[in-house]
């Protein structure tokens, strides 16, 4: 019970005068904490607050609106330019506040380093392998085919253009979504999503660099079961092993690992990591030329690199409708992974990246390069995490890795004839090393979300096991699966009061507040809508106590005392005291009594939204208390919600007074009202 001192009522104006008494302290800074707080001011309802604080919409209709919106959007302005600019163009954004001393030297070696790597070899392994499987499928290799006949050439022709054309394809569906704005598509790659998915993604590229680190020439894998296709063909086969390659891995891992930990753990002491990609590319170049690796141990080495810029020349445009299914695929792939790395990177230096602006980026790189015979093109774990291990700090390195690219294909690409395959593939694996070590990770994530654990887990297995496009779609759909569930089962709660405050927990854990006298306070954790109605109704019934039976004996009460009322007034008219009328009125008020409950408040605080079906179903409940003599309150209801169920004609079956801005008026003028209201006559007096 509250005392007298907890509220104070004003049956003429409606207004409440709340007190929080300061408790016993033991510290100074608990005494701060613990302050006294009063608050004296009016019963709010939901319809009151809004004429008094809210804000007048003028009545437009749609239409205006619209027209409205589109202007100011389409108004032209200096600043406005200037924004969409930057916005657009990032280059004139950070390109101003770039800090030369600081800066140059760890992207100048950066992009170095990724241009060299980029010589040989394509951007993402698992794209790459996607993009060959189209090609494998609609330009099949022939048995038996000369390198040095025409028809090898027109062969090699005819593979480039269905290559090129999916890149075209892709980069157009890129540019359709930005177009449309769906870069918000990105925020379904929860957390747990991108780290698994990165995760698996870098097994994958770790299994397919196995056959060049070992010497192998194994036939590509795709489609689901790839990784342990790969893996079992190269247990099968290594008794072939080329020991000089092993060899030549070895020594490059035993230089490559010692000296990227000493880069990682001491960072803040270098002003620029040791460019050891670099060097270990250069020594092995030139200690295979000089040792001849190729020719007197069967190295597998990069091998000619075709001079000059290629020439413009446009995709296999007849091939696009066989490759859309495909480049769907790819197109997803690409940027997920382009996003994943791109949050995680965001995330641990401390930036905001726009997915938009990533789609319009890719988009326009695929699309143009298309021309060029290319292949689609998006992040790759390994370079970037290279990028950011050898020091880069902004969009320059790009520009140097660019240069590095250029320069080779116009002028020394003939210089990296004889560098070993061996040696690049040890530099993608080791630079996979922090995808990996997302693993330490898991712990902590069981400890905070055993949920978000199962997501992980499952992202994870699914990539690994089936392919990276499914399972990246099975590791999004189970996420989402996973709130839909959580939106189901939300659990409703009844509330109890703290004494002396105005603030109101669930009972189950604060078993110190209590239930206000005849009103039971319900909370819903969740939005009502047609996937959880019939939890929220099982939810509501049980703790109400609105049982079928209940509903029907208490109607069939209330009817027959509507009745003994009507006879009592045609009695009262005839001049005859109705003696009856008093037990049947008593009976029914003892059934009140027992229930206790006279009034239900649902505190709307946690329902984000409400569909027609959950809208609905308040009206039913509304039915089904007013049956058993239960009046419903409202309070915390959001503007949605509130229009929705207003919409929906709830005022129709309930009071529009009864609708607050918090629990707490809600509760004083239940109160309230239960003071003001004089007993009922028992008998009827001529």
């Amino acid at each position: 019970m509250t005392s007298s001192s907890d509220r104070i009522f004003s049956a003429s104006s409606s207004q409440i005068t709340t007190s929080f008494n300061k408790g016993n302290v033991n510290t100074h800074l608990e005494d701060k904490m613990s302050a006294s707080v009063a608050v004296y001011r009016n019963i709010y309802t939901e319809d009151r607050f809004r004429q008094s604080y809210g804000t007048e919409d003028k009545p437009r209709g749609g239409g205006q609106r619209f027209r409205e919106k589109i202007t100011e959007r389409c108004r032209c302005s200096r600043a406005a330019c200037l924004h969409l600019l930057r916005e657009r163009i990032p280059i004139f954004n950070w390109l101003p506040k770039y800090r030369l001393k600081k800066w140059m030297l760890g992207d100048t070696i950066a992009g170095l380093t990724v241009g060299i790597l980029h010589i040989p070899q394509g951007t993402f392994a698992v794209v790459s392998l996607m993009t060959g499987s189209v090609v494998e499928q609609l330009v099949p290799t022939p048995l038996q085919l000369n390198s040095s006949s025409p028809e090898a050439a027109d062969f090699e022709a005819q593979r480039i253009g269905v290559a090129s054309a999916v890149a075209l394809l892709s980069g157009i569906m890129m540019l359709c979504m930005f177009g449309l704005q769906l870069g918000f598509l990105s925020t379904y790659l929860s957390e747990p999503i991108v780290k698994a998915f990165t995760s698996a993604a870098a097994f994958h590229v770790t299994i397919s660099q196995l056959q060049s680190m070992l010497g192998l020439r194994l036939p590509r894998h795709t489609g689901p079961f790839s990784l342990f296709k790969t893996l079992a063909s190269v247990i099968e086969n290594l008794p072939q092993t080329n020991m000089a390659e092993l060899l030549t891995s070895l020594v490059c891992l035993a230089i490559l690992v010692p000296v990227k930990e000493v880069n990682m753990r001491f960072r803040q002491y270098l002003r620029t990591p040791i460019p050891v990609e670099i060097l270990t590319v250069i020594i092995a170049t030139g200690v295979a030329y000089a040792s001849s690796l190729d020719s007197n141990y069967d190295v597998q080495i990069v091998g000619h690199i075709p001079a000059g810029f290629p020439s413009p020349r446009m995709p296999a445009l007849h091939k696009l409708p066989e490759v859309a299914g495909d480049t769907v695929a790819i197109t997803f792939v690409g940027y997920a992974v382009s996003v994943s790395l791109a949050m995680i990177y965001a995330d641990k230096h401390g930036y905001s990246i726009q997915p938009n602006q990533e789609l319009l980026a890719h988009g326009i790189s695929n699309t143009v390069s298309s021309l060029f015979t290319c292949f689609p093109s998006s992040a790759t774990l390994a370079t970037t995490n290279i990028l950011e291990s050898s020091g880069g700090f902004t969009q320059l390195s790009g520009l140097f890795t660019s240069l590095v690219v250029l320069i080779v294909l116009l002028l020394i690409g003939p210089l990296f004839y004889f560098l070993p395959k061996a040696v690049l593939a040890c530099i993608n694996v080791t630079s996979l090393r922090q995808m990996f070590l997302q693993f330490q990770d898991l712990p902590d994530l069981w400890r905070v979300s055993k949920i978000d654990f199962v997501v992980w887990l499952v992202t994870w297995l699914s990539v690994v096991v089936l392919n990276v496009d499914m399972g990246l779609a099975i590791g999004v759909v189970f996420s989402m699966m996973t709130v839909i569930c959580r939106t189901q089962r939300a659990g409703c709660s009844v509330l109890g009061r703290a004494s002396n405050t105005e603030i109101y927990r669930p009972l189950e854990n604060h078993n110190k507040c209590y239930e206000v006298p005849g009103v039971k306070i319900l909370t819903y954790n969740g939005p009502i809508y047609y996937g959880n109605r019939s939890f929220f109704r099982e939810d509501m019934s049980r703790l109400l106590g609105l049982t079928p039976e209940r509903i029907r004996s208490r109607e069939k009460a209330r009817k027959a005392l509507e009745k003994r009322e009507r006879e009592a007034v045609s009695t009262v008219e005839r001049g005859v005291a109705n003696t009856s009328f008093s037990s049947e009125n008593e009976f029914f008020k003892s059934e009140t009594a027992e229930s206790e409950v006279q009034a239900v408040l649902i505190d709307c605080s946690s329902v984000i939204f409400v569909d027609v079906a959950g809208a609905r179903l308040f009206i039913q409940m509304c039915i089904e208390c007013q049956k058993v003599g239960v009046c419903i309150y409202l309070a915390n209801c959001n503007e949605s919600v509130l229009r929705i169920l207003t919409s929906s004609g709830l005022m129709n079956y309930m009071n529009p007074q009864h609708i607050f801005v918090t629990v707490h008026d809600a509760v004083m003028y239940i109160q309230q009202q239960k003071e003001q209201t004089p007993e009922n006559t028992t008998t009827v007096w001529v």
